[in-house]
């Protein structure tokens, strides 16, 4: 059975995919990831936007020194998202809460993944802090076709005031003659409790829920993946109901969408701590198109969390969590609050 691959296996590069071997069938590997980048912003101050604080005269004395410090510490990682199964490692990462661009443009020059050629889809977005999502990508696996980024709007009446958060950035290309399509979020944040701010996370759940069903009017066997930093788990109702997406894919009704990551968190593995309480903010999920044994297109294969040692705190209040830039305006000089997350699709050479 495929579900019983193990990660002793011959991989080899072949016509720039790279080929699994297992039980005398060869599948061609793609990884795709998610990582927030936990306040990648420049050390400049953009006056459109609150970043006062992340630059050298600001509270947190974000001098350049830290910021190449955080671009070498975040390419490291990146580097090995999905380098045990591909040597190519994350094919399409979406990211947030990076600040504008010229950020990624950075990161991607790094050397640890400089030769992977990642380009980049970035606008920015009305957040008021200016922290944005996007999408790396490495050109000679995928070849993007479109993309938009969606506001979220939220009736004024309802919220006293109008909201602005960052956009929803969908993104459509091929790979290796497969059309797949990505959506990549960062839904509204728990500031002031979260029962107070979870209509803000329920209808940025129907605005993505309205680009799959747009993409599936389109074509009803459209391959998606919705990724993100939802600040929700996989059973609140932002997902499980707006989003409308089932954490068991052997359950699944027609419509509902296959949450990947929804398994490790009923295990209780998370991406982030918060008061000694492990959430999984960031997932990855899938209409079922991406699901069976029909291996003549890209199937999902299996999704991870990538925790590796290095990237947790050994030591203090926070200990066992993970391994950020700053505690409060203390600098601690790690990654991210966040772990990132990643998933393989493979499909029969």
């Amino acid at each position: 059975m495929l579900g019983k691959i193990g990660l002793a296996l011959m991989i080899l590069l072949i016509g720039r995919l790279p080929i699994l071997h297992a039980n005398e069938t060869s599948y061609q590997v793609v990884c795709i990831g998610f990582y927030n980048l936990e306040n990648l912003f420049d050390t400049l101050d953009d006056p459109k936007t609150k970043d006062e604080e992340f630059t050298p005269y600001g509270e947190k004395n974000w001098t350049q020194k830290r910021y190449q410090t955080k671009l070498r510490l975040l390419s490291k990682v990146i580097s090995e998202i999905g380098a045990e199964l591909t040597p190519d490692g994350v094919m399409l990462l979406g990211v947030c809460e990076v600040e504008n661009k010229q950020v990624l443009d950075d990161l991607v020059k790094m050397p640890l993944i400089k030769e992977r050629g990642y380009e980049i889809v970035h606008e920015n977005s009305p957040d008021r802090r200016g922290i944005d999502v996007a999408l790396l990508y490495q050109s000679s696996f995928f070849k993007v076709i479109s993309y938009k980024y969606v506001s979220l709007r939220i009736d004024r009446s309802q919220r006293g005031k109008a909201f602005k958060s960052r956009d929803q950035l969908v993104v459509s290309g091929e790979i290796n003659g497969d059309t797949l399509h990505v959506i990549v979020n960062h839904w509204p944040a728990r500031y002031g409790g979260q029962s107070r701010s979870a209509p803000l996370r329920n209808a940025a759940a129907r605005l993505c829920r309205s680009l799959v069903d747009s993409l599936i009017a389109l074509d009803s066997n459209a391959k998606i993946v919705v990724m993100g930093d939802l600040n929700d788990d996989p059973v609140d109702e932002s997902i499980d109901i707006h989003l409308n997406a089932e954490n068991n894919q052997h359950d699944l009704e027609r419509g509902e969408l296959f949450n990947t990551t929804g398994r490790l968190y009923d295990e209780g593995i998370g991406t982030l701590a918060y008061r000694d309480k492990w959430n999984l903010f960031d997932q990855l999920i899938l209409t079922q198109s991406l699901l069976g044994n029909d291996y003549t297109n890209f199937k999902w294969f299996k999704s991870l969390v990538f925790k590796k040692p290095y990237l947790i705190q050994k030591e203090g209040r926070y200990k066992g969590y993970p391994y950020r830039t700053y505690a409060r305006m203390r600098y601690l000089g790690g990654y991210s609050d966040h772990f990132p997350v990643y998933m393989y699709l493979i499909k029969r050479q």
